[in-house]
C-alpha cells in the first residue's frame, strides 16, 4: 500500500511542476551542444535553462518559491538619486526582495564639478511584507550629518517581498541642497536542499557555467544527468502492485477498491489542469482516510 503512496504522491508532485517539459529541454540543449560548432545559440539555451531552474524551484505567482528560499547576500540593486534642499523633506524608495539600505553622499553634486554638500539624516521608516509574515513598519532614528563621500547603511529585520522606505531628511541652510543616492540591495535566492529537483537544479545551474566556456563535452554530460535524475519522477501510466495480498476475501475486497480509487486518482493527474487539480483533492481525502487513527 505504501508503494502504492509513493507513486500516486510522486504523480501529484509532477502534476504542479512541468517535469517532462523540463526533461525534453535537457535532451534538446544535449542535442543543441552536440550539433554546435561555432554558433552555438549562447542566449537562446541560457533563457531556456533559466526558466527550467525557476520552474524547478516551483516559483508562486507573488515572488517566493516551493522548493527555494532568500538570504542576505547581494544579488541585484534598485538605486535612485535624488536631491535634498534645505527644508525637511521625505524621500521615498521602493524594492521587491530587499533586506538593506544604503544612503550615500557622493563626492561631487549631479551634473556639476562641485563638491557635494552635506545632507542631515534625520530618521527612516520602512513599511514592508516580509517573505513570511504579515504587514510591519520598522522605524529607526539617525540623526546624523552625512558629508560627501561618505555612506551609511540600515539593515532591515527581515528580508522583504516588498519594500517602501522613506527618509526624513534636508540639507544645510547656509551650504544649500546636496545630492544623495539611495540604494535597495536585493536578497539571493537559494535552493533548498531538500528539494525533490536539488539535483537536476544543480545540473541546470553547471550547464549553465559549462555554457559561458563553451565546454561542450560537460554540458552534454549534465543534461544527460538532468533527465536520468528527473525521469523517475514523470507520472507512471501504471500504478505498483500490493506487495503483501491480503488472505481473506474483505481484504482482497478493500484491496480492489483501493486500487480502483489510485487508478482513478492516476487517471485524473494525468488529464488536464482542472483534472489533476480534482486528483489532488481525491488523493489527499484518500491520504487522510488511511492514515492510522
Amino acid at each position: 500500500m505504501m508503494i502504492i503512496l509513493a507513486s500516486i504522491l510522486a504523480a501529484a508532485v509532477a502534476a504542479d511542476i512541468p517535469i517532462q517539459r523540463v526533461i525534453d529541454d535537457a535532451k534538446a540543449v544535449e542535442r543543441v551542444a552536440a550539433a554546435s560548432k561555432r554558433d552555438m545559440p549562447h542566449d537562446l539555451l541560457k533563457r531556456i535553462l533559466n526558466d527550467d531552474i525557476e520552474t524547478l524551484r516551483g516559483r508562486r505567482a507573488d515572488g517566493t518559491y516551493e522548493h527555494a528560499g532568500f538570504e542576505r547576500f547581494d544579488s541585484g540593486r534598485v538605486s535612485q538619486a535624488v536631491s535634498v534642499q534645505p527644508k525637511d523633506q521625505t524621500l521615498e524608495i521602493r524594492g521587491s526582495f530587499v533586506y538593506k539600505l544604503q544612503i550615500e553622499a557622493p563626492s561631487r553634486r549631479m551634473l556639476l564639478l562641485t563638491r557635494n554638500r552635506r545632507v542631515y539624516l534625520d530618521r527612516v521608516e520602512i513599511d514592508y511584507l516580509p517573505v513570511s509574515g504579515t504587514q510591519t513598519t520598522q522605524k529607526m532614528k539617525l540623526d546624523a550629518w552625512l558629508e560627501a563621500g561618505q555612506s551609511k547603511t540600515v539593515d532591515f529585520e527581515a528580508i522583504a517581498r516588498q519594500a517602501t522606505v522613506r527618509l526624513f531628511a534636508h540639507a544645510d541652510e547656509k551650504e544649500g541642497y546636496g545630492n544623495l543616492v539611495l540604494t535597495l540591495v536585493q536578497a539571493r535566492v537559494f535552493d533548498n536542499p531538500d528539494s525533490p529537483y536539488a539535483d537536476a537544479v544543480a545540473s541546470a545551474k553547471a550547464i549553465l557555467r559549462a555554457l559561458d566556456h563553451d565546454d561542450v563535452s560537460s554540458m552534454r554530460a549534465m543534461a544527460t544527468r538532468m533527465v536520468n535524475d528527473l525521469q523517475p519522477l514523470v507520472v507512471s501510466t501504471s500504478v505498483v502492485n500490493v506487495v503483501a495480498p491480503q488472505s481473506t476475501q474483505s481484504a482482497q475486497r478493500t484491496d480492489a477498491e483501493l486500487y480502483a480509487e489510485l487508478q482513478a486518482i492516476e487517471d485524473l493527474l494525468t488529464g488536464t489542469d482542472a483534472e489533476k487539480r480534482q486528483g489532488i483533492d481525491r488523493l489527499h481525502q484518500l491520504v487522510r482516510k488511511l492514515r492510522p487513527h
